[in-house]
């Protein structure tokens, strides 16, 4: 090997290292590897930045910001409300669950497809009085395997497209993978249906920050309005979209005549009905019935707009004032959305509550004068959480955006990156995600990784390094079929994927995989795809991909846990693919 080989494996080889090590973050990892690289000389100084103009970090970002939109639409939710309210089979629950997220996953970026189905998988178990964990981690394995459907299902696809567009002058589309992700997406949501019993049922650990502020009901008040769905309606129709989550405790009509909430009782508009329930059961209630909340007038919802939970502390101003006696909204443009009273159920209008030391409340104001609110009535705001109480919903508008870009893409009227991140610019101009949120949905770190990690990597293939690799698997794959061969660069990629992020597996090993292809006198877009894969399907460990970490937690897993159902499921991706491989890919 030269020097510049040594080198360029020296500081693969840190990284890998320092990624294992896991003392530094990922995104630091990378931007000291690439200055390292620049030090020694294997990236020269003017390609050291050339990640950042790569197409790769626009995609992924771009991506990052549609999956948002498409999650804060809550159209998801809404639609397994509509048509499934019934299931009550836990392995139905679970098969529409892992359906429903592993097809989701081929469309949004797979953590964000997970997230808006946590809420659903936890109703369910409510509901059929099972742990969550019955649920969680194949819902967690459905979303890996649905990412692979697509280009843009999940970054080693986006990464691996652009990659063959280097080797071969040609980039996957958008519908490439289907053939063989579909497949493995099949047979991997029958396995999960029936062998989910392999995960033992675990309860959700409680130490983490949010449990430790849960709340357990908030009352509040909503106004039936002209477009509610539930207007003229018994309400019984209301209490349907509750789900056992939200109680309507009065119904208040015009002249303070006061109603028992009986299911047959007509709601008409500019009725008030008292609810009481979680952020999410309320969120959820309000949302889909088309409900007005808050004290006061309407509040117009604008990019400005913020809600925040705090707590009224000892020596607040608002001690002994009701929100109506203090004119809280005509005052200081601020709105009470619903008040917490732990052990305490508020069965009265929220305007005319009594607020007191300790008690949890719900505002919306401008996010300018919202804070300075705050520190003068001296209430602590909580750890920051998305609150969407009340706060407008796009609908549909998501996904038609998603849709556009989709089909522009497919018929080969817009490059990827150029559609996704019109449809980025599209989901902010259209307000499906607020403009002061729009900076948190794009994952900073993940593309600062990309973007420092695309030089480094290259400095594998202009050094030669690669060809070293791929000569020496080349000689152990001489004495393997074809099938073999390519099994052995899905083998590689799985094992390596868990100590990288799946883009960066790609980065390292796509290079190395068409290589290999090469010198064996194979076409490289089987291998390609099978790194692609490899760096997508990590089912062994929780910390190989986000979404396995997103419900260790709430699922409360173990280390341990996640080989007795990963495993199996390991080596049924590598038989479903293999032979799908050859078929749409052949050698």
């Amino acid at each position: 090997m030269t020097l510049p080989q040594t080198l360029s494996f020296s500081v693969i080889i840190l990284m890998m290292a320092a990624f294992i090590w896991g003392r530094l973050r990922y995104d630091l990892v990378a931007v000291l590897s690439l200055l390292t690289a620049v030090a020694v000389g294997v990236v020269p100084f003017n390609e050291a930045f050339s990640g950042f103009s790569d197409d790769i970090v626009i995609i992924v970002g771009s991506a990052l910001l549609v999956s948002a939109g498409v999650a804060r639409s809550g159209i998801m939710e809404y639609a397994l409300q509509r048509y499934v309210p019934g299931v009550s089979s836990v392995r139905m629950q679970l098969a529409l669950l892992v359906i429903t997220v592993a097809v989701l996953s081929a469309f949004v970026k797979n953590i964000g497809a997970l997230a808006i189905m946590i809420p659903i998988a936890f109703q369910f178990a409510r509901r059929s009085n099972v742990s969550p964990s019955v649920f969680l981690m194949p819902m967690a394995f459905a979303s890996l395997l649905g990412g692979l459907m697509t280009q843009i299902g999940t970054s080693p696809n986006v990464v691996v497209s652009r990659l063959r567009e280097e080797l071969t002058g040609e980039s996957f589309s958008m519908f490439d993978f289907t053939p063989v992700g579909l497949a493995l997406t099949a047979a991997g949501c029958v396995f999960l249906t029936l062998f989910y019993f392999l995960v033992p049922t675990r309860e959700r650990s409680d130490s983490g920050l949010d449990t430790a502020l849960a709340i357990e009901n908030y009352s509040a008040e909503a106004h039936i309005t002209a477009d509610s769905t539930v207007a003229g309606k018994p309400l019984s129709a209301l209490l349907k979209i509750a789900a056992d989550e939200a109680a309507i405790t009065a119904i208040l009509r015009e002249g303070g005549v006061r109603i028992a909430p009986l299911p047959d009782t007509i709601l008409h508009e500019d009725d008030i009905v008292l609810i009481e329930g979680g952020q999410e059961a309320l969120d959820r209630l309000v949302a889909q019935a088309k409900l007005r909340v808050g004290v006061g007038r309407t509040q117009k919802t604008t990019d400005e707009t913020m809600t925040v939970e705090a707590v009224v502390t000892r020596n607040s101003s608002l001690i002994g004032w009701s929100a109506q006696h203090l004119m809280l909204y005509d005052r200081f443009n601020v709105n009470l959305l619903a008040v917490s009273r732990k052990g305490t159920r508020l069965n009265q209008r929220l305007g005319s509550i009594t607020l007191d030391f300790g008690d949890i409340v719900m505002l919306r104001g401008d996010s300018h004068t919202l804070p300075q609110f705050l520190k003068d009535f001296e209430l602590l705001p909580l750890a920051e959480r998305q609150v969407l109480l009340g706060s407008v919903r796009r609908g549909l508008v998501p996904v038609l955006i998603l849709i556009a870009a989709m089909g522009t893409t497919a018929l080969g009227l817009l490059p990827i990156a150029l559609a996704f991140f019109a449809a980025a610019v599209a989901m902010v101009l259209f307000r499906a995600i607020p403009l002061r949120e729009t900076y948190d949905a794009i994952d900073g770190p993940i593309l600062v990784m990309l973007a420092a990690l695309i030089p480094v990597s290259d400095s594998l293939r202009t050094t030669g390094a690669t060809d070293v690799i791929a000569t020496f698997l080349a000689d152990f794959g001489q004495i393997l079929p074809g099938y073999g061969a390519l099994a052995l660069m899905l083998i590689v990629a799985m094992m390596v994927t868990p100590f990288l992020n799946n883009a960066a597996t790609v980065l390292v090993m796509a290079p190395i995989a068409a290589g290999f292809a090469s010198n064996l006198g194979y076409q490289p877009e089987a291998f390609l795809m099978a790194v692609a894969i490899g760096a997508g399907c990590d089912f062994l460990t929780p910390i190989g991909h986000q979404c396995n970490m997103l419900v260790m937690g709430p699922g409360g897993y173990q280390f341990s846990d996640y080989p007795r159902l990963g495993l199996p499921l390991s080596l049924l991706v590598i038989a479903v693919a293999i032979p799908m491989l050859m078929l749409v890919w052949p050698l």
